[in-house]
């Protein structure tokens, strides 16, 4: 990957594989898929996966990391480095990522949204549309559009003008941000097992009783749908009512329990009271909004319960004062293995 993404588990997937172990006949099952470390990492270790996350921009990336090369031949443009190069040299187009993500926003609604520079939003335009139609007349496969829109997605937030999330733009153009937005190929898997992909909500993804699930759910009070919205755009290719100083896109209709610390606990034990899986793994930090002994309590009334920490790592730290404030925390992974009891109530 190449930003920072709230919640990322890059620094620690290893020993969430580790704890996970070997194959077992079941589909590894990533159902807050985020920027698809785990899965990815799952992949590598021979598990079929489905990922699954509430954002399109999410799934995307994510299903694109557990992509094999042999999947996407790219056989409509003669190979995926010619497609890297076709888009890069797509016509810039003066459309909704220019009109509402760059400096001539101001011409429409007094607020000039420095998320791009005008000369980067048209290439991100022109590049989606490429895409898109691609598709229509299709030239690409499902699973080669999720690739490029994976890599345009990347792309753009090498350019971005951002502190690493979407919530708001920089009022000063960073270093970074006045590049040329160009595609880099992305460097995917030589071989890897089944893998598919969902963007539903959490409580409706498939999973079957040999399934292993893993859940890594927003520990605090940040939205993901509203961090993250100009990603969800590029990804869906729509032209959503914005609102706001910072074009923010509707986000609240995907707004998650998990965010809310009067409906985080209640909302974690639900979920995986519900889940057929017979083993499911559970991330889970000191930051969160549920304690540690609470939390723990309650799931070891659904299963046997083991919990392991980590590592300890830094929170996360949007700007300066944050930085200086902040303390690390500590990861943590609970391994639920269902009781017979648990599984039928599930059923």
């Amino acid at each position: 990957m190449s930003f920072r993404y709230i919640g990322s588990k890059a620094r620690i997937v290893e020993a969430i594989i580790d704890h996970i172990g070997a194959p077992d006949g079941g589909v590894f099952v990533d159902a807050f898929s985020g920027t698809g470390a785990v899965a990815e990492a799952a992949s590598r270790a021979g598990w079929p996966v489905h990922v699954n996350d509430h954002l399109a921009s999410s799934a995307i990336m994510s299903y694109a990391r557990v992509t094999s090369k042999a999947d996407i031949p790219f056989k409509g443009l003669s190979g995926y480095k010619n497609a890297i190069a076709a888009l890069n040299e797509a016509v810039p187009v003066r459309g909704f990522i220019w009109r509402e993500y760059s400096p001539a926003s101001s011409g429409h609604c007094d607020v000039s949204r420095m998320y791009f520079t005008e000369e980067n939003a048209q290439k991100i335009d022109g590049m989606r549309q490429n895409i898109r139609a691609w598709r229509q007349g299709d030239i690409i496969t499902p699973d080669e559009e999720r690739v490029l829109i994976a890599d345009l997605m990347r792309a753009s937030n090498r350019v971005a003008n951002t502190a690493g999330t979407y919530g708001c733009f920089l009022s000063k153009w960073q270093r970074q941000s006045l590049d040329a937005l160009v595609i880099e190929p992305g460097e995917y898997l030589e071989v890897s097992p089944h893998a598919t992909m969902s963007t539903r909500d959490v409580h409706q993804v498939p999973c079957r009783p040999e399934d292993t699930v893993y859940l890594d759910p927003p520990y605090t009070k940040r939205q993901y749908a509203a961090y993250y919205h100009i990603l969800e755009t590029i990804a869906l290719g729509d032209e959503p009512q914005v609102e706001g100083v910072c074009g923010i896109r509707p986000w609240r209709e995907k707004a998650s329990d998990f965010c809310y610390k009067v409906r985080a606990a209640k909302a974690i034990e639900r979920l995986i009271s519900e889940l057929p899986a017979r083993r499911i793994f559970l991330s889970y930090s000191t930051e969160g909004h549920v304690p540690i002994k609470s939390l723990s309590d309650s799931l070891a009334g659904i299963g046997e319960l083991s919990v392991h920490s980590l590592q300890n790592i830094g929170r996360y730290r949007p700007n300066k004062t944050a930085s200086k404030a902040a303390s690390d925390v500590v990861e943590l992974l609970f391994c639920i293995e269902k009781t017979k009891e648990a599984k039928r109530a599930a059923a």
